[in-house]
């Protein structure tokens, strides 16, 4: 827990913050535990999950939004490829660019890995916590969510 509060900070404010960002952490880290990455680096599922969400783009919209260098993302994009989980179409305003789109494969793999996920969780809170313990957290999870659009 942080020490002091930071300036004009309330003291629960900043240890909320420390809090959330640590609970994330271990949040994210057993959903990756909870499914087969199928030998797929962070930023090779990050890239996948965000054409997912956000549509087809090109390479290097991807590279911008990931912040990472052109070059490494022609490697990401490269190793999706070669999996089978990304198609590539020109752009029907530019031909020059491709735009990068999720597969069939890419969004069975995305799926799965939500489905294991889900699974995992739904498991740890029906077996780990009272149905008042739940509400609590679904409570939470709404100011949770207010809090995301701050």
């Amino acid at each position: 827990m942080p020490e002091t509060p930071q300036s004009g900070m309330s003291a629960s404010s900043v240890q909320a913050a420390h809090e959330i960002r640590v609970v994330v952490g271990r949040l994210r880290r057993r959903f990756r535990e909870s499914y087969d990455t199928e030998g797929l680096t962070p930023t090779q599922t990050s890239v996948l999950s965000r054409l997912r969400r956000d549509g087809p783009s090109s390479a290097s919209a991807l590279a911008a939004a990931e912040r990472v260098r052109p070059q490494s993302m022609a490697m990401t994009l490269g190793a999706l490829d070669e999996r089978g989980f990304i198609e590539r179409r020109p752009d029907p305003d530019d031909r020059r660019r491709q735009l990068i789109s999720v597969s069939e494969a890419g969004q069975a793999f995305l799926e799965d890995k939500q489905r294991a996920g889900e699974e995992w969780l739904s498991q740890a809170l029906e077996s780990g916590f009272t149905e008042e313990e739940r509400q609590a957290i679904l409570s939470s999870l709404a100011l949770l969510d207010r809090l995301s659009d701050a």
